[in-house]
């Protein structure tokens, strides 16, 4: 007999007999480490703000529970009904809460999401089947949870079920036929819209993960760098101070002369590779304004930030090392300051020769200074000011906030614009 083949979402489970196992509900369900973590959506406010917009949300997600706490409070039910669907309301929103905005520190386990939506299901059915037609809005917080702690596969087709099984019970609820038709597009909206928020904070997860990643490949880059310089300034140094030394001992004591010349050879073998390793880690920690036009050009990509670099690109043979190492801080200060803070669209770095200076701006169209200079700023003036340089700031001619570093160019330095714009 011909194995039975089941539905799978990937690759079915052969069992030992050669009978494929149905496995798409555990895939389903099977969370990796980074969507573990979506029963935990909400997170804790950092500041008054956040959590300002946090009570927001919840208010208006608690909108609907007027209409249960106004049938409890008309007193149309007889007192132990009033008490149960009190105590049944206040399970259903505590479990929902903990679900949908609690930050429990951990993911909750897949049993206890399972048992939480299981509880609030039946405690929705049950409560409006004999509380009456008001308590069908417990529904829509059933499939917002369901968007809320699902992974996309099973949320898009239990927010439908849940309507559809809200429907049925409206079907047996005497009077809710008109309330069943206008809760089925907030019950169908809501629990899609959830899944959206879940969606986006596990890409947004995903992206600060890569990030992180990539920015830790990028130090490893530089440390492989570094030793390769390393090795290939020493190598030759170390090898010849070896062979020197043992050319040293075979010639004492018989040719005490000869061997004071190797040991003078040693000598100035060893400081020539001293300087050159100096040289390396000094050339290594500072910043160039070709470096840092590539980073510039990589941050505000990846910020979603338009970049206008077409005046950035440069070649400044006779600019002093501590004045181009100036220049390219401030790029980096600015840069940094643009993506994080200026909630800005579009950047643009120019980069020109102001009789005998040389001046980087950086401008922005975002939302300008909102207080004093921070720290970084502060240590950005005082290392230009050591570069014999300044900085202005200040809002910019279209709005959005400009940044101006201003260093000597000393005689002769030559600046070349390139004739089209940078890729």
């Amino acid at each position: 007999m011909a194995d039975r083949a089941e539905w799978t979402d990937g690759d079915p489970e052969v069992r030992p007999g050669g009978r494929r196992r149905l496995t798409w509900w555990a895939d389903a369900m099977a969370y990796d480490e980074e969507n573990d973590r979506v029963a935990a959506i909400g997170q804790p406010p950092e500041n008054r703000k956040q959590a300002l917009v946090k009570l927001m949300w919840i208010g208006i997600w608690m909108a609907y529970m007027g209409a249960p706490v106004s049938d409890l409070a008309d007193g149309h039910h007889t007192a132990p009904a009033t008490v149960c669907g009190g105590l049944g309301l206040l399970v259903f929103v505590a479990v929902y809460l903990m679900l949908v905005f609690r930050h429990t520190g951990r993911a909750l386990s897949r049993a206890a999401v399972l048992g939480a939506l299981g509880m609030i299901s039946v405690l929705a059915a049950v409560l409006t089947l004999t509380m009456g037609d008001a308590w069908l809005v417990l529904s829509v917080y059933v499939s917002v949870a369901f968007g809320a702690v699902l992974p996309l596969r099973l949320s898009s087709w239990a927010i439908p079920l849940n309507t559809a099984f809200m429907v049925g019970i409206g079907v047996l609820v005497r009077g809710s036929h008109g309330l069943v038709s206008a809760l089925v597009i907030p019950s169908l909206l809501g629990g899609f819209a959830m899944s959206a928020v879940g969606q986006m904070v596990r890409t947004t997860r995903a992206l600060r993960a890569a990030r992180a990643t990539v920015a830790q490949l990028a130090a490893n880059e530089e440390r492989l760098r570094l030793a390769r310089d390393l090795h290939d300034l020493l190598g030759h140094s170390l090898s010849l101070i070896t062979l020197k030394s043992e050319l040293a001992g075979r010639m004492l004591p018989d040719k005490p002369e000869q061997a004071a010349r190797q040991v003078a050879d040693i000598e100035r073998v060893s400081r020539q590779a001293l300087v050159d390793v100096r040289e390396a880690v000094s050339g290594f920690r500072r910043p160039t304004l070709e470096a840092e036009v590539a980073g510039a050009r990589t941050a505000l990509a990846a910020g979603g930030i338009a970049a206008d670099l077409s005046r950035a690109g440069i070649h400044h043979p006779d600019l002093p090392p501590d004045q181009e190492g100036a220049l390219a801080w401030a790029l980096r200060e600015a840069v940094t300051n643009v993506v994080r803070h200026s909630g800005a669209r579009r950047c643009a770095v120019t980069l020109d020769e102001t009789g005998d200076e040389l001046r980087l701006t950086v401008t922005d169209d975002g939302r300008g200074a909102t207080g004093p200079h921070g720290n970084g700023l502060t240590g950005l003036a005082e290392r230009l000011q050591l570069a014999d340089g300044r900085l202005e700031t200040g809002p910019g001619e279209r709005g959005g906030f400009t940044l101006r570093a201003l260093v000597p160019l000393s005689r002769g330095a030559r600046v070349e614009l390139p004739s089209k714009a940078a890729p």
